[in-house]
């Protein structure tokens, strides 16, 4: 390799801990940013630090130093790989993006796909009884509410009220079984999940809890990359494209 000290790794999804313990394990130096503080209790291998993907030129800064971008970021995390794109396109940085291959909806027998958060919602049949593992932020998105109830999964604790009466914090702690998401669904009485289309074994067990218990499952589409970026789908490919800069 020539240039730069680091590999700077933006991190979020399972295999970014995977690349970067990986990297290290071979001398490499790894620095890593991340949008909000790391889920479950597995840490971090690497040092890390929060940053404000909205900033472009403070993420161009970060990348000083370093001999190429990896991005390994949350699937759903579409401002974090477009923003690391275009600052390591400003940096004159390789760049180059995991997304592992989406989940086939037409390999369930009631999985369905919807364009968005709002799109789903207008799916729910009314007085149904939903799960829903799309986060906070989407909570809006679920106006008006023709089901009888949103029980929503939060995977980080904390102390903040829902907004809506027709919401239910369910607080969870990866990673999940198949199992305990068939246990929680039938306490909860659920009737539909509605989930991102991550792909990718980690986040499975909710859809394959749905499919056993023949619930029906909307998957929301996952963001495109960003156009002209490098786009590969394992970890092993990650790896290669390092060894190969």
């Amino acid at each position: 390799m020539t240039g730069g000290s680091d590999i700077l790794l933006l991190a979020g999804s399972a295999e970014a801990r995977q690349i970067g313990a990986a990297l290290r394990n071979q001398g490499m130096g790894v620095r890593a940013l991340m949008s909000e503080p790391p889920r479950g209790s597995n840490p971090m291998p690497m040092p890390y630090e929060l940053h404000d993907f909205g900033d472009l030129d403070g993420l161009t800064t970060q990348m000083q130093g370093c001999r190429a971008v990896v991005d390994a970021s949350h699937g759903f995390d579409g401002i974090m790989t477009q923003q690391g794109y275009l600052a390591a396109r400003q940096a004159g940085l390789p760049f180059v993006s995991l997304s592992r291959p989406t989940w086939d909806v037409g390999a369930g027998r009631n999985l369905h796909a919807a364009a968005d958060v709002r799109s789903a919602n207008a799916m729910i049949p009314a007085g149904a009884r939903v799960f829903s593992a799309t986060g906070w932020a989407s909570l809006p998105d679920y106006l008006p509410f023709e089901g009888a109830q949103l029980f929503l999964r939060q995977t980080g604790r904390h102390d903040r009220r829902a907004p809506y009466d027709f919401v239910e914090l369910v607080f969870g702690d990866p990673p999940f079984t198949v199992a305990n998401e068939i246990a929680l669904f039938e306490r909860l009485a659920v009737d539909v999940l509605i989930c991102r289309n991550l792909g990718g074994l980690p986040s499975r067990p909710k859809v394959d809890a749905a499919e056993a218990l023949g619930l029906t499952t909307i998957l929301i589409d996952r963001p495109a990359p960003p156009q002209g970026a490098l786009v590969v789908r394992d970890v092993g490919a990650i790896l290669d494209w390092v060894a190969e800069l």
